[in-house]
C-alpha cells in the first residue's frame, strides 16, 4: 500500500479476462526487469508474446516475495506443485 494507506484497484473488463501464458522470458538491465509472457503451442515453431511487464528492480523483488508467499499458501491448501524438467525449460532467464 502506498504510504501505508488503503487503496482501490480497478480493472477493466478486457484485462479482467486475462491471457494464458505457458512461457516467460526474463531480461534485465541496471534499471529494470522485463518479463515477456508468451504462449507456445504444440507443433508450432514459434512462441508468441502475449504480454510484456516492465518493472523497477525493487518492484521485481517485491513481486518475487509476494509470489513466494502466495505459492506457499497455495501448497498448504492444495498440496505441493510438481515441476518436471520440461516445465523448467519454459522459464527463460537472460541478462
Amino acid at each position: 500500500m502506498p504510504n501505508g494507506k488503503p487503496f482501490e484497484v480497478e480493472i477493466d473488463k478486457e484485462k479482467g479476462l486475462g491471457v494464458y501464458s505457458n512461457l516467460v522470458m526474463i531480461t534485465h538491465s541496471p534499471s529494470e526487469f522485463v518479463l515477456d509472457f508468451a504462449r507456445i503451442m504444440p507443433g508450432l515453431p514459434k512462441a508468441k508474446v502475449v504480454s510484456r511487464v516492465i518493472m523497477a528492480p525493487q518492484h521485481a523483488k517485491m513481486f518475487l516475495k509476494a509470489l513466494e508467499e502466495n505459492i506457499k499458501k497455495y501448497e498448504e491448501r492444495f498440496g505441493e506443485i510438481k515441476i518436471d524438467h520440461t516445465d523448467e525449460k519454459k522459464i527463460g532467464f537472460q541478462s
